[in-house]
């Protein structure tokens, strides 16, 4: 940061992008050597969505784990009021569900709720896990 301001430096943001790219792409490796090296696990993009949100919406059940292992919350929202959970039910990851889900998600948080998603598509076996 430059002296005197508060805006993150350009070098900040583009690792914040980066990392945001590797939970995106399911890249635990380097994810998991800056979480281990202090970066915070509820790191948000602009619009709220954090690595844990980025890593269940695409699938990567191993990255929801490390990021949660690291202090990652299951039951934050974006900005749009979505969950996690929300976003694996959407798009039909039942194992990123279930780590969610043993980590203490709140299927019934959120807008749309994780259990009101898995009805409105019709994911039954995700139903069957929120109970």
């Amino acid at each position: 940061m430059t002296e005197g301001s508060t805006a993150p430096d350009e070098e900040t943001l583009a690792l914040a992008h980066r990392l945001l790219d590797a939970a995106r792409q399911g890249d635990s490796a380097m994810l998991g050597s800056y979480l281990a090296a202090g970066v915070p696990a509820t790191l948000t993009n602009a619009a709220g969505d954090s690595l844990l949100m980025l890593a269940a919406y695409h699938g990567h059940a191993d990255t929801v784990r490390l990021i949660l292992a690291h202090g990652g919350d299951a039951n934050t929202a974006n900005d749009r009021g979505q969950t996690p959970l929300a976003g694996a039910v959407f798009k039909g990851y039942t194992d990123v569900s279930q780590v969610l889900i043993d980590a203490g998600a709140d299927p019934d948080a959120g807008t749309p709720s994780a259990r009101a998603a898995a009805r409105m598509f019709d994911r039954k076996d995700i139903l069957a896990l929120l109970g």
